[in-house]
């Protein structure tokens, strides 16, 4: 019990900075015997408080961004909608096979981003500048983000800072926060939809929602002092694990 609450304070710290903290959380679950389907239901469920935790940890970096995060946590709501309905018809293979060209799409894409965002910010200087809740192809791509986390969920950040890094002209730190709001809309559909129509170990879950709750509050506190360049690092590196990790 203590090292599933252990293992929940990792992956709250993980999921607040960059995201992918369900690679710790479920793996400690099946080392322990939690068999596979309970584990990802109950994963899916703990981890939801541990995105609030974060929320609530970055509120300084939110200010000014209502609007922002309302119409681009409405195209995380549809993806995470579809996704979720998506893992009651399909089977598992059908999508794991593209997960991980998407998250090492969302490396490239984070490790290039400041490239890639100069780019775009000066074609869109052209047209009359970037909105503030980003070019026009922002909330497709958070929607599709959405699909992808409702589905499948691990390394979802890594494709939303990607998104928000390169489409929305802001701070890592901003993006940051509205990442973790974003990241909490798709957990909250996709786990109440596992309480819906699955069996969850609320024992299992509770743990981890302990656990990730510390760590949503550590993982605000390590990543507002770390400077953008070693930020983007961070979630590259984040994001070359859980590839590897897959793919293994």
């Amino acid at each position: 019990m203590l090292l599933v609450a252990l293992a929940g304070v990792a992956a709250g710290t993980i999921n607040t900075v960059v995201g992918s903290g369900t690679l710790i959380t479920f793996p400690t679950l099946l080392a322990f015997g939690v068999p596979p389907v309970t584990a990802n239901v109950s994963n899916t469920v703990g981890l939801v408080p541990g995105s609030l935790s974060g929320v609530v940890g970055y509120r300084r970096e939110l200010a000014g961004q209502r609007g922002r995060v309302l119409r681009l946590g409405a195209a995380s709501l549809s993806g995470g909608v579809v996704g979720a309905l998506l893992l009651l018809v399909l089977p598992s293979a059908a999508f794991d096979a593209i997960v991980p060209v998407l998250i090492a799409l969302g490396v490239l894409l984070v490790v290039l981003g400041p490239r890639i965002q100069r780019a775009v910010a000066a074609r869109a200087e052209s047209r009359g500048g970037i909105p503030d809740h980003g070019v026009w192809w922002v909330w497709p791509a958070v929607a599709a983000a959405g699909v992808y986390g409702g589905y499948f969920g691990a390394a979802q950040g890594v494709l939303l800072m990607a998104i928000l890094g390169i489409g929305v002209a802001d701070s890592m730190q901003r993006h940051t926060a509205t990442k973790n709001v974003l990241a909490l809309v798709v957990n909250a559909v996709a786990a109440v939809v596992f309480i819906a129509v699955a069996d969850v170990d609320w024992r299992v879950a509770g743990l981890i929602a302990l656990g990730s709750v510390v760590g949503g509050q550590l993982g605000a506190t390590v990543g507002r002092r770390l400077p953008p360049p070693l930020l983007r690092a961070v979630i590259a590196l984040v994001g070359v694990v859980a590839l590897v990790a897959l793919l293994a």
